[in-house]
């Protein structure tokens, strides 16, 4: 009886420690496995941020680690992404990824989870200040717009330039990134008089065209667009189109999505930089894992790529065509 005990008690002694599992691991091995890391988007919705939970979860398969997600109901939702925050680090995430919506107003909630022992890593957009994250996987966007601008001045031939900003929305460190680089890319400052109209469009398809509609009544002789998205793009298309202007105005844009580099190859844009959400998330799942699993904290920043794609290449410009913008694309 004393022998079976004993028995019984070593088994289960074993079975405490992990010997015999199915991973083949000990405790420590099982803990990593089954980390855990979350993925805070602006919204569900967009195909940007689509794409960066399938690159996300495709990332945390790959290193065993259990994706959490959630996101704010609009892109401007500070508050849902602060309680997704809290949740998170309540749930024990060893890391946290994240595209702030505000991105002054989200910095207490991520020191917060930091000084938890969380790992904190902005995806796309970085938190004002940079460093309020512990790292930055993200587009450089005062490349993409710096890009766009150099093609648009190329493009342009020496011809004077009468130019409408369609913007993202005040404090969002992404749209002015994009904005300012447009303006070094094309030479231009702020304030010069060859840009005649400046609008924020949020981003948005509809206010896009409204943005476009007031900037053909405040200047008809608008003959470059820059604009913060395609969606933006494409709702200044329709509104110059509407004007009969669709065909003399050149348009350039920032994102890279499929309807995006689709919106190219027909000539509603010129030209669009891509972007890829997908390897930020990949990127910044596998950083998450290696902290998991050894320590190692992710640090500064990490550029992730931009592509400029046209069909109507300018001397000077490093371009793709939008078969690459295409095999590339999202969404």
């Amino acid at each position: 009886m004393k022998a079976r005990l004993s028995a019984g008690l070593l088994a289960a002694a074993l079975l405490a420690a992990g010997c015999g599992s199915d991973d083949g691991g000990g405790s420590g091995q099982q803990a990593a496995t089954t980390a855990k890391v979350g993925l805070i988007t602006k919204t569900e919705t967009n195909p940007f941020f689509v794409k960066m939970k399938e690159g996300a979860q495709k990332s945390a398969q790959a290193n065993g680690m259990e994706l959490m997600t959630a996101a704010g109901k609009f892109d401007g939702d500070n508050a849902s992404q602060i309680t997704a925050i809290e949740n998170m680090v309540a749930a024990g995430v060893k890391g946290i990824l994240i595209t702030p919506s505000d991105t002054k107003a989200i910095v207490p909630a991520v020191k917060k989870a930091r000084d938890a022992g969380v790992l904190v890593i902005a995806l796309d957009t970085p938190t004002d200040p940079q460093d309020a994250t512990d790292a930055l996987f993200a587009t450089d966007n005062f490349k993409a717009g710096e890009l766009i601008g150099q093609y648009a001045k190329a493009a342009m031939a020496g011809k004077p330039a009468k130019i409408a900003t369609l913007d993202l929305a005040p404090g969002i460190t992404v749209g002015q990134l994009r904005h300012d680089g447009f303006l070094k890319g094309f030479g231009v400052a702020e304030g010069d008089p060859s840009i005649v109209c400046s609008q924020d469009t949020r981003g948005d398809q509809s206010k896009g065209q409204t943005a476009m509609e007031n900037c053909l009544q405040k200047a008809p002789d608008i003959n470059v667009v820059y604009t913060i998205n395609e969606p933006a793009a494409l709702g200044a298309h329709t509104a110059l189109k509407a004007k009969g202007r669709e065909k003399d105005v050149l348009v350039v844009s920032v994102d890279g999505g499929c309807t995006g580099v689709k919106a190219v190859q027909s000539g509603q844009i010129a030209a669009t930089s891509q972007q890829y959400p997908l390897k930020m998330a990949e990127d910044g799942v596998k950083a998450v894992a290696d902290f998991a699993k050894g320590g190692k904290k992710a640090a500064g920043y990490t550029d992730t790529g931009v592509t400029l794609i046209t069909d109507k290449a300018v001397d000077g410009v490093e371009a793709k065509d939008t078969a690459f913008g295409l095999a590339n694309c999202w969404g």
